[in-house]
């Protein structure tokens, strides 16, 4: 691993997983505050679109390293797609916050909601197949299941966005119960969506932390004089 060649692309290999690492909390927490806070309002779209900006310039530089690997190349590539979405989309929280009344903009961070979901999924593969190149066989097998723990988190997560878009839609059509369980999301929704991205979020970073590690380990430690 510590070979010359191979060490500029795992220079972009650790840049890029230390602008992932950043950028998920930040894109994360700057969506809810542009699309609960007013007071935000007065920074414009700016701040969403650093976070995310820095999220797609972190997988750019992923594909620095093994770019011979197509299946790693096309994880990161299928990642790539749903982080310029994300992209695309971050100035519509705050617009919908200032006319949650647009259908238009509704609808569009129903969008970045689910691909923000796509984005950690297709992250958490990229992940799996960058632990198949590296020689930690603990880092392989804590990917692998972490991996397939989000993997879950994050398909009932999109179940959930879905039965709350049902109830969105025909609310009005439900008996009382269901109305007044509609009526609890509602004042809750930001919350909610808050919280239940934070699981799997909190594991994407600390696979993205473990493979940093391993990475810079295996570059700065020491040889042994009889290595």
């Amino acid at each position: 691993m510590s070979s010359l060649p191979v060490l500029p692309g795992l220079a972009r290999l650790v840049r890029g997983l230390s602008a992932i690492f950043w950028s998920l909390p930040m894109v994360l927490l700057l969506d809810a505050k542009m699309a609960t806070d007013p007071t935000w309002h007065s920074f414009g779209i700016l701040p969403s679109a650093v976070g995310s900006g820095l999220m797609v310039y972190g997988l750019r530089q992923l594909r620095y390293y093994q770019s011979q690997e197509r299946i790693w190349i096309t994880s990161i590539e299928r990642a790539e797609i749903f982080a310029w979405l994300v992209l695309g989309l971050s100035p519509f929280p705050l617009w919908w916050n200032r006319s949650p009344d647009q259908e238009f903009f509704s609808r569009s961070v129903v969008v970045l909601i689910f691909s923000g979901l796509a984005l950690l999924l297709s992250l958490n593969h990229a992940l799996f197949r960058l632990s198949l190149m590296i020689p930690d066989e603990t880092v392989r097998m804590e990917t692998r299941l972490f991996s397939q723990i989000n993997r879950g988190l994050l398909i009932v997560h999109a179940f959930l966005m879905s039965f709350y878009l049902i109830l969105l839609r025909h609310h009005r059509e439900l008996p009382a119960g269901f109305d007044f369980l509609f009526t609890v999301l509602e004042k809750g929704k930001a919350w909610l969506i808050l919280t239940l991205a934070l699981v799997p979020m909190a594991l994407t970073m600390t696979l993205i932390w473990k493979a940093k590690d391993v990475i810079l380990t295996g570059v700065f430690q020491p040889k042994s004089p009889d290595s």
